[in-house]
């Protein structure tokens, strides 16, 4: 027994109505909303699989964060299940700038032996945002 993976992260926020429509327009669930909608809940968080993102808004005090954690501090790695062509479309679709890629990356699966294609963009607050495509 051990750590077998990553339940969640936290991840703040400068405009969480922004932050939201753009995870919306890739395609993201997010958890929450309605509660959060009606100030029931301090977060929503992002779905991804058996993870999540928990979106911090500004003036939201967690107890248990980074204390330095602000707007634009996230680098994140999806994994893309398709071809690097397919998440090209998706993010221009959903008019997200592709800002390095596709190109050759080392990714997590079998140590980074596996070959794999990324994709880079930002997210409103400036995250970092990669798609692995895995080959």
């Amino acid at each position: 027994m051990g750590t077998v993976g990553i339940d969640h992260i936290a991840m703040p926020t400068a405009d969480a109505e922004r932050l939201m429509a753009f995870y919306k327009k890739l395609g993201f669930a997010i958890n929450d909303e309605e509660a959060w909608r009606a100030g029931t809940a301090n977060i929503y968080s992002i779905q991804i699989g058996d993870s999540k993102i928990n979106v911090h808004p500004e003036g939201h005090l967690a107890d248990y964060r980074g204390p330095t954690a602000v707007p634009g501090c996230t680098d994140i790695c999806f994994v893309w299940d398709g071809t690097a062509q397919e998440c090209q479309q998706m993010l221009a679709d959903a008019e997200v700038e592709v800002i390095r890629g596709p190109g050759p990356r080392k990714g997590a699966r079998q140590r980074g032996v596996l070959p794999a294609v990324s994709l880079y963009a930002r997210d409103p607050d400036n995250n970092l945002l990669e798609w692995m495509i895995y080959q």
